[in-house]
Parts: C-alpha cells; sequence; structure tokens
C-alpha cells in the first residue's frame, strides 16, 4: 500500500494512519517518554509520538504488538531492528536513540521523529524528474552502502521503507527504514531454512528460491525501486504472488526508455543490470551503483547531493527546554501559603490540620525535586553516553566507508580479471587446436615427402605450425597474467576485509563498553522517575485535602485560579 502524503512519523512495514484513540495515550514508558498520539500502526507495531520527558524532547516509539511478545524469535528480530540501525550510523538511516521492555515485558524502541513523506507516497505522482530521482539514488544508495558494509542486509527495501525529509534548503534527505527483517550474518539462527520475508513486488530471484545470502538481493530490489521512481511503475506486473515470483525468475526486464525516453542510456544500462537475474550478473555492490550514480549526475552537469561526512546523523528533533523539576511545585506552594495568609492572617493563625498538610506539601516536594534532579544527572549522563557513541560510531563508520570503497574498487578488479582470464582461458583452448591441427599438416607433409624432397607444401605447414604455437604461447602467457591479476585482487580483497572485520569489531567492543553503562543509567532515571511519580500523586491528594475546606471562600478565587494555572503549565 501506499501512505498519505506529509504524515508525520516514522515508518514501519504495513504502517498506517490510527483511527482509534489508544489506552497506551498519556502513560510513561519506562520512567523517560510520555506517549502522546498514535501516528501509526500495523500488525507487527504501534508508533507513537511521544516527548523525552526529561529533556522534553519529541521522539518516535514503536512498541511490538503485546501478542507477539511472547515469542522469543519475534521479539529478537525486533531488539536487532534496533541493533541493526543504530550500529550502522549513517545520515540516510533512522537514527534509534534507545530500546527497552515496557512493563509488561514488551519491546520498544525510540526512534528520531521524521516529518515529511515516503517515496511511495512521492513516486504516486508519477515519474521522477531525473536529476531529483538521482539525487535520491545516490543516497539510498550511501545508506545501503553503510548496512552493507557492516554485514546488514535490509531485505525489505521498497519506496515504503524509504523516507524523505526536507532540508532547510528545501532539497531531500533521505532516510532508510525498518531494519525489522534485516538479515545480519552474525544473526543467522534466525532465518532459519524456508522462511521468506519480504514484498514480492521487489524480491530478487536468487530469495524467492531460497538462496538469500548476499548483499546482491538488495541491489535487484533497488533496482526495482529506481525502474519504479523513472516510470511510475514497477517492472513486472501481476495480480498473485506466485505471478511475481514467477516473472521475477524467468522474464527480463523492459528497458526504461521504452517507458521513459528521458531516461539517460547510462541509467537505463545500470538498472537493467541491478537486475540481471544472477548475483554475478549485477553490480559487485551499492558502493559501485553510487559511483556509476554520481558520474551520470556529473554528466549531465548537475550539483551533487551534500557529502555523508557533511550531514548530521539525525534531523534535529524540536525540543523544549523545560522549567527546573521543583519549579511547578515551588509556584503552587507559594499560592497555597498565600492562601492561608488571605484567608487567616498569618501562616502561624491557620489551622494545625492546614499548617501540618502544608508542611508535608514541603517536605514531599523537596524528596521529589532531589529525585527529579537526579533523573536529571541520570539522563544528561546518558546524552554523554550515547554522543561518545555516535561520535564512536561515526568515526568508524567513516573509516568502514573509506575501507568499503577500496573493497569495492578491488571487486570490480577481481570480476574484470576473472572475466580477463575466462577469455584467455576460451583464446588458448581455441589456440592449441589450431596449433594442433597445423601439427596433423606438418605430420602429413612430412610423411609425403619422406624427407627426400624440401616440398615447399612442408615448407608452409611448418610455418604455419610455428605461427600456431606462437600464438598459443602469447595466449597462455595472458593467461597466466590474468591468473595473476585474479590472486592479486585476492589478496587485496581479503587483506581489505579483513581490516573492515577489525573495524567492525571494534564497533562491536564499544558498543558492549558502553552497554552497561546505558544500563545504570536508564536504571536510575526508571526507579528516580517512578519513585517520584509516587510522591506526586502523593501531592496532588494532600493539595487536594488542602484547599478542600477553603474552595467556598470568595476572597480565595483568584488563588484558586492561579493554582490552576500553575497545574496546567506541569
Amino acid at each position: 500500500m501506499r501512505y498519505p502524503n506529509e504524515a508525520t512519523f516514522c515508518f514501519v512495514d504495513g504502517l498506517e494512519l490510527a483511527d482509534l484513540p489508544d489506552p497506551r495515550i498519556g502513560t510513561l514508558l519506562a520512567g523517560r517518554y510520555v506517549l502522546e498520539e498514535v501516528i501509526g500502526e500495523g500488525g507487527m507495531a504501534t508508533v507513537y509520538r511521544a516527548r523525552q520527558k526529561l529533556v522534553d524532547r519529541f521522539v518516535a516509539v514503536k512498541i511490538m504488538n503485546p501478542m507477539l511478545a511472547t515469542d522469543p524469535v519475534v521479539r529478537e528480530r525486533f531488539r536487532r531492528e534496533a541493533r541493526s540501525a543504530q550500529m550502522l550510523a549513517h545520515p540516510n538511516i533512522i537514527e534509534i536513540f534507545d530500546q527497552g521492555d515496557t512493563e509488561d515485558g514488551t519491546c520498544f524502541l525510540v526512534m528520531e521523529l521524521l516529518q515529511g513523506s515516503s517515496l511511495g507516497a512521492l513516486i504516486e505522482r508519477g515519474p521522477l524528474e531525473i536529476n531529483r530521482a538521482l539525487h535520491l539514488m545516490i543516497q539510498i544508495a550511501r545508506g545501503l552502502a553503510r548496512a552493507h558494509d557492516l554485514e546488514v542486509i535490509h531485505r525489505d527495501i521498497k519506496p515504503e521503507n524509504i523516507f524523505l525529509c526536507r532540508r532547510d534548503n528545501g532539497s531531500d534527505l533521505v532516510k532508510l527504514l525498518d531494519f525489522g527483517i534485516a538479515k545480519s550474518r552474525h544473526d543467522s539462527r534466525l532465518t532459519g531454512q524456508g522462511e521468506l520475508f519480504g514484498t514480492p513486488q521487489y524480491m530478487a530471484p536468487e530469495r524467492i528460491m531460497g538462496a538469500d545470502t548476499s548483499g546482491s538481493s538488495d541491489l535487484y530490489a533497488l533496482g526495482v525501486v529506481f525502474f519504479e521512481m523513472l516510470t511510475g511503475g514497477l517492472p513486472f506486473d501481476a495480480n498473485d504472488i506466485t505471478a511475481f515470483f514467477a516473472m521475477h525468475i524467468n522474464e527480463p526486464p523492459p528497458s526504461l526508455r521504452s517507458r521513459n525516453p528521458r531516461v539517460p542510456q547510462a541509467l537505463d544500462e545500470l538498472v537493467v543490470k541491478m537486475l540481471a537475474k544472477e548475483p554475478k550478473d549485477r553490480p559487485v555492490d551499492a558502493h559501485r551503483i553510487h559511483q556509476d550514480l554520481q558520474a551520470i549526475l556529473h554528466e549531465r552537469e548537475a550539483p551533487a547531493p551534500p557529502d555523508a561526512s557533511d550531514e548530521p546523523l539525525s534531523v534535529p528533533a524540536p525540543i523544549t527546554l523545560g522549567e527546573g523539576p521543583g519549579d511547578p511545585w515551588a509556584r503552587r506552594i507559594f499560592v497555597l501559603e498565600q492562601m492561608l495568609a488571605r484567608a487567616f492572617g498569618r501562616k502561624d493563625l491557620a489551622p494545625g490540620n492546614l499548617t501540618s498538610l502544608l508542611d508535608e506539601v514541603n517536605e514531599l516536594t523537596r524528596r521529589v525535586v532531589t529525585l527529579r534532579n537526579e533523573g536529571f544527572e541520570a539522563q544528561n549522563a546518558l546524552e554523554q553516553i550515547d554522543l561518545r557513541g555516535r561520535e564512536k560510531r561515526a568515526q568508524l563508520g567513516f573509516a568502514v566507508h573509506q575501507l568499503g570503497v577500496d573493497v569495492s574498487r578491488a571487486k570490480e578488479e577481481l570480476r574484470d580479471s576473472t572475466e580477463a582470464l575466462a577469455r584467455a582461458e576460451e583464446a588458448t583452448q581455441a589456440s592449441r587446436a589450431r596449433f594442433l591441427e597445423a601439427h596433423k599438416e606438418v605430420l602429413y607433409w612430412e610423411g609425403r615427402s619422406a624427407f627426400v624432397e624440401p616440398w615447399s607444401d612442408l615448407a608452409r605447414a611448418y610455418s604455419a605450425a610455428a605461427d600456431a604455437v606462437e600464438e598459443w604461447r602469447l595466449l597462455r602467457a595472458e593467461e597466466r597474467r590474468a591468473q595473476e591479476g585474479i590472486e592479486n585482487a585476492n589478496r587485496n580483497v581479503s587483506d581489505l576485509d579483513f581490516q573492515i572485520r577489525e573495524l567492525r569489531s571494534a564497533l562491536s567492543a564499544h558498543e558492549r563498553d558502553l552497554d552497561e553503562e546505558r544500563a545504570k543509567c536508564r536504571s536510575r532515571i526508571e526507579s528516580h522517575g517512578k519513585e517520584a511519580d509516587l510522591l506526586e500523586t502523593q501531592l496532588y491528594e494532600l493539595t487536594t485535602r488542602f484547599c478542600s475546606p477553603l474552595r467556598t471562600r470568595p476572597e480565595l478565587q483568584g488563588l484558586f485560579k492561579e493554582l490552576e494555572m500553575a497545574a496546567a503549565a506541569a
């Protein structure tokens, strides 16, 4: 399905705007997030617009459907979405801030709150203008390259999982979403044989056939998305899933230019190559696609989108700097003291039960302020941990990217050398066959001449055999050079892969080091928040008991309004 334009939330698979009220609205999640509005829901999860309580920042909170919470595999896949996206740390991939479990054991994750619309909503309006399409394609390829560099295969690339925000200058900023069924090579236990995930319109032939082993299937799905962006329609159209599968496996894709003549020839050829039936016939990786797209854009003399290193990891979320934790109650206590003074002249002339209640309110407020301040300190510490994590992920991600580009080049060289070797082997065999034929001629004329007469036919046979053996010798040398090229390229790829693995290990170790610190901070925030909330409930009860006997006094009505205003502002 396609989603409404200008929806304000993070899309997940099958998400649609909710019409019914949700009982969770207004509840406090893990002591840190207040759920304010349902902004989308689907079979697996509900997404809420939420406020991060202590810093008053708006975020998107995705909570798993409670009916799925008892399935350990589904729970682990949900958690993996958070781990996968958070580890990738790239401007063109949605940023995950937090994750955890609700009180009833349901998984949740916290994401940046995006404003904009899905690529699917844009495609519904028709084919995209070529330069705008290229800008989007370049960013999508960048994000996908980062995922693949860190061994995360998305497995559900489609327009609904590509979100378009707006930069300050009005240009498009792409965000890849929904890594819920992403496959990490470290999580093979969660992707058993016979399981098929994804969207049929975008599934690569090898995935349909059950050979889901590499990122090349993402490149195929991306080719379908690019085709759709440039033509407004899918390369294959069918009425049911089985027909879609058969077309992906058997039918060649149509040319883009046959449906949109404005598409540059080089772009048509790239997309058709991405839609090759065999993974080995597609581009070597997303880096290669990214480079080809940039070359096409450059040839059109159009400016490129900002470099990924110049972009922030996440879209700045609206933050309201709230008052100190004691300010709302300090104002209320001031109003309550004024009530006693106005009703009885002085506080010490007021009835003992009222002064005792006010003293209790003061004492509980001090405790609430202490707990809230400790919660602020823990939240600030958590923010610093997350900042360190983001900086380290960005640093390691940049290094991985640089190596990934080198690996892409090395893989391209390896592919070229492999193809050169195949051509050389074929030419060598043909040359050897020609020499054997020439040698037969030599033997024939040697027999005829019996070494008695130096016949000219024998001379021509010797000459032809000499030429054939020289050609064979030269082609064998070319074959050995191609084999050498393969060995060098393999060594280069292996060396670069080793360096990338070391960086991945460093990233994993860094995340493990921070996890324990995060857990301690979150525990403090949650425990202090719950205790403070209980105390505030008591404060409301005490305030109600304090105000009850004073409600009928006309001279206090103005102060009651001030109290209501202070409560509304809290």
